[in-house]
């Protein structure tokens, strides 16, 4: 064999060699990979999920005036014209209807003449009575019982001419009234929300003109009855309004009212449920929140409404939920997530507990670019595990049920609601749900501009 060959032969050898090792490393990183996906275990970054609480309890709400005006036009009147549209501006004074004065004038002009006859029946009466008492004076004896009993009889007629001048005078007044009144004017400040123009017999109890006010707003959420009677929702109750398009936008208030006493029944597929023997529709219930503020709030306006537990206060240091942490005697640590992407157990020195968010502060042992993972009992040290961006990346969460934080999020069925439909029921949202799917669901009656 020549040298020549010899050296091809050598190369060849070489290549197939550095082919077998790389092979092998390709094939054991591929198989560490695998596990890793396979174990579905996944791990957040401390910085992604710090001051990050367990899941809160949201309604729908939407806000409205604090204070409404009905006004109902009387009955015996007939309004003339209309001096303002829906949706137009008013303030106090500001004329808003008239009523037709003919048949008030024509009705006053009546009522006079009749006050002028019975002003001349009187005065009959009162002649008639003086002419008696006179003629009594001078009859004999047994005359006098007889001018005694016409005197009576015409002092009685006399005393209802006088009740009947006054009423009619009293009508007479009230004529005066209405037709000094015929313009209606607003007592307050706010926007017209709705002229009833086509008021009938029917409707005449109905508001022919409602006013809300403005500058002054509450919130009126809605709550299904399985979720009030699980939520401990009461009067006195400080909650947070969070906007529902940027949710860093937040209200502070407290729970006015809860109406159980006036349910409404939920007409929606979500609200029914099966006793054994046929299908019940479940209610839902407003309630009421009065803001201690409300800048920036427009009228109409839908929000979220969640129990205040302190999750808008922004903590110093590292503060995580206490389903990361492991309780170990006196000893406490977190499941991290090491260079080699393997579990392993990691110590930390607690700090302060608070107890309204259930969250540790973590004085040493964590760094804000640390991953942990949710602590379970199956895990254990090595157990391959990947970070919740890897598993996206990789494509991973396109068709999940799992949401950024790795906890199950809303069916997609529920998330393809709008306004009135199964996740705008009155039931409550457990706040996982991403920024896109939040503008179109809900609890109550939502949504934001």
């Amino acid at each position: 064999m020549s040298k020549k060959k010899k050296i091809i032969i050598s190369v060849i050898a070489a290549v197939l060699i550095i082919a077998v090792i790389v092979s092998a490393v390709v094939i054991a990183m591929t198989k560490g990979k695998n596990a890793a996906k396979a174990s579905g275990v996944y791990a957040n970054k401390v910085a992604d999920v710090m001051y990050q609480a367990g899941s809160t309890d949201r309604y729908s709400g939407v806000v409205e005036a604090a204070d409404t005006m009905d006004i109902k036009a009387d009955s015996e009147k007939t309004v003339k014209d209309i001096l303002v549209s829906e949706g137009d501006e008013v303030q106090v004074g500001t004329p808003l209807f008239t009523y037709d004065t003919k048949d008030l004038a024509a009705k006053k002009e009546s009522a006079t003449l009749e006050l002028e006859s019975l002003n001349n029946t009187l005065s009959g009466y009162d002649a008639q009575i003086e002419q008696l008492t006179k003629e009594k004076k001078e009859a004999p004896k047994d005359q006098q019982l007889d001018y005694t009993l016409q005197i009576q009889q015409a002092q009685t007629q006399q005393k209802q001419t006088q009740y009947d001048i006054a009423t009619k005078k009293a009508e007479i007044e009230k004529y005066d009234e209405s037709i000094k009144n015929a313009t209606v004017n607003s007592t307050m400040v706010g926007v017209v929300k709705k002229i009833n123009e086509n008021q009938s017999a029917d409707t005449a109890d109905t508001a022919f003109m409602t006013i809300v006010a403005t500058g002054d707003y509450r919130v009126k959420g809605t709550i299904d009855e399985q979720s009030f009677l699980n939520s401990g929702l009461a009067e006195g109750q400080a909650v947070i309004v969070r906007s529902r398009v940027d949710e860093s936008k937040t209200w502070q208030g407290t729970i006015s009212k809860v109406d159980t006493e006036n349910p409404q029944t939920d007409n929606s597929n979500s609200g029914m449920y099966d006793d054994g023997s046929s299908e019940q529709k479940a209610s839902k219930y407003n309630f009421y929140v009065q803001l201690t503020g409300t800048g920036d709030m427009l009228l109409g306006q839908h929000v979220y409404v969640e129990p205040d537990f302190g999750q808008t206060e922004v903590k110093d240091g590292i503060w995580i939920d206490e389903s990361y942490v492991v309780k170990d005697g006196d000893d406490a640590y977190v499941w991290t997530l090491n260079k080699k992407d393997k579990l392993e157990k990691t110590k930390v020195e607690l700090g302060d507990y608070d107890e309204n968010l259930m969250m540790y502060e973590i004085k040493s042992g964590l760094t804000k670019d640390d991953y942990i993972v949710w602590a379970s009992d199956d895990l254990y040290e090595g157990e391959p595990a990947q970070t919740w961006e890897e598993y996206v990346e990789n494509g991973g969460g396109e068709d999940s049920v799992y949401d950024d934080m790795g906890t199950e999020a809303l069916d997609d069925q529920m998330l393809e609601g709008t306004e009135g439909g199964p996740v705008d029921d009155g039931t409550m949202d457990d706040g996982t749900m991403d920024e896109g799917a939040a503008d179109a669901t809900g609890s109550g009656d939502a949504e934001v501009q």
